[in-house]
């Protein structure tokens, strides 16, 4: 038995250091430089533990320490944040085109035909197309105001729902659902 494991730590070892070294070297700050200033992160929650339950607060009284644009990490997920009319007006005017992108998700591309789907694609020519479809077709005035008996019906349903329960605890997520 022991012999198994001095040849799997032989092996193993090596193997393991490299990863690291090489991990290292790669992610050199040299990469990070053009970052904005970020507070200080957990490895698998990111800066999730710092938001509690009063996120606006916390988010002001980092923005008073990091600047008006701080990345922060949801998780594994970086997250760039505005805290101030001029850094949202030069993302949304100066920037628009990089930050209009959705990021790339591994299961989405596998369920939505390679993230051909309006919510998944990726911002370009096609997500361009399938959005003029979508309006033109599914979102167009006459389309909605086809449906508008069956959401008065389904107001009125939730509405007697409501009033049905004599005055008791309801679960409104459920009736809505």
């Amino acid at each position: 038995m022991s012999f198994n494991l001095q040849v799997f730590l032989f092996y193993s070892l090596p193997i393991i250091f490299a990863l690291l070294v090489s991990k290292i070297y790669f992610s050199s700050k040299k990469s990070h430089k053009n970052l904005p200033p970020s507070p200080p992160r957990l490895p698998l929650i990111g800066n999730l533990h710092q938001l509690g339950t009063t996120t606006n607060r916390v988010l002001q009284s980092m923005a008073q320490t990091y600047g008006p644009l701080m990345l922060l990490h949801f998780g594994t997920v970086p997250v760039i944040v505005a805290s101030s009319a001029e850094a949202a007006r030069e993302i949304t005017k100066t920037h628009d085109v990089i930050f209009s992108n959705r990021p790339f998700i591994n299961i989405a591309h596998r369920l939505f035909y390679n993230s051909k789907d309006i919510g998944f694609a990726q911002f370009g020519e096609y997500w361009r197309q399938v959005k003029s479809i979508a309006v033109l077709h599914l979102l167009s005035n006459k389309r909605v105001q086809s449906y508008q008996q069956v959401r008065e019906d389904e107001v009125a349903h939730l509405i007697k729902k409501i009033q049905e329960s004599n005055e008791s605890v309801i679960d409104l997520g459920e009736l809505i659902i």
